[in-house]
């Protein structure tokens, strides 16, 4: 267990190729996911453990997010995971509240940015810190956080990080709910409805051939089956520029949805082909 920065320097010291996987706790099979694909490359593993302040709003689930961290080291353990760091906001921001901020432009203000403001730009301060303490060869993020992963690249290579960035495809529940450690506040009903996500991107999907607005619309008549359904986006952007597509584009994009099931607020995305013949 590491808990400060300059006995995680140490430690990782001339330890091979290193793999970060950079994580908030609540560990699920879909952190496990990118823990085991960090270790068919790297001969040292680092998992962090951080539920990071400063990608939180106000009004957001800070206090209550889940912080099961006995459970978390067990399931690293039987991983064989190397290094557990586990900093407290002390270690991270040794200025909080005034810290130096890696704000990620206009790009973080969309989508995702545009309900939780500011998000990103915490998200790419700690992975930056990350980096920097760790030093690691390359880092494993899912890809079900796809806007994020997006920006974490543009970040790299925008600053020249030495850090290969590893996307993990996403795990989901037999039922098609993405695994998220945000699950946990999900009951009952409540859990049931859940899987409207990835329903409504699965219709996107099925109907991408007949063009986006197509595909949009029948993922939009998935969500008003269900009405207690709060939906912030469902999108379709452009994979290689994260551009929203017109009704003229075809070729390779990203279905992204957002929706609220009560207090819980729940991301998914999609890889879908857009225009062209159905088979």
């Amino acid at each position: 267990m590491l808990t400060t920065v300059n006995e995680t320097r140490a430690a990782l010291a001339d330890r091979g190729r290193i793999a970060l996987v950079p994580t908030m706790g609540a560990l699920h099979d879909g952190h496990l996911s990118l823990v085991r694909l960090a270790k068919q490359h790297a001969d040292t593993v680092i998992v962090s453990v951080f539920v990071n302040p400063l990608q939180f709003g106000p009004n957001e689930d800070f206090d209550r997010y889940p912080r099961p961290f006995d459970d978390d080291v067990k399931l690293l353990e039987q991983e064989g995971v190397d290094f557990c760091f586990n900093p407290t906001t002390e270690q991270m921001y040794p200025t909080w509240p005034s810290t130096t901020i890696v704000s990620a432009g206009e790009a973080g203000r969309i989508l995702e940015g545009e309900f939780r403001p500011s998000h990103f730009d915490g998200v790419l301060t700690i992975v930056a810190k990350l980096f920097l303490i760790t030093a690691p060869d390359f880092a494993v993020f899912g890809e079900k956080d796809a806007q994020q992963l997006a920006l974490i690249r543009r970040m790299t290579r925008d600053l020249n990080i030495p850090v290969e960035i590893v996307g993990a495809p996403i795990v989901r529940e037999p039922d098609g709910l993405a695994r998220s450690s945000r699950n946990r506040y999900l009951e009952g009903e409540t859990r049931e409805r859940a899987t409207v996500l990835n329903r409504a991107l699965e219709a996107v999907e099925a109907n991408a051939h007949e063009g986006a607005q197509a595909a949009l619309a029948a993922g939009r008549k998935v969500y008003e089956a269900d009405e207690a359904t709060i939906v912030d986006y469902l999108v379709l952007v452009d994979a290689a520029t994260f551009a929203p597509v017109d009704d003229a584009f075809t070729g390779d994009a990203i279905a992204l949805t957002a929706a609220r099931l009560g207090t819980t607020r729940l991301i998914d995305n999609r890889p879908v082909r857009v225009g062209g013949n159905e088979n």
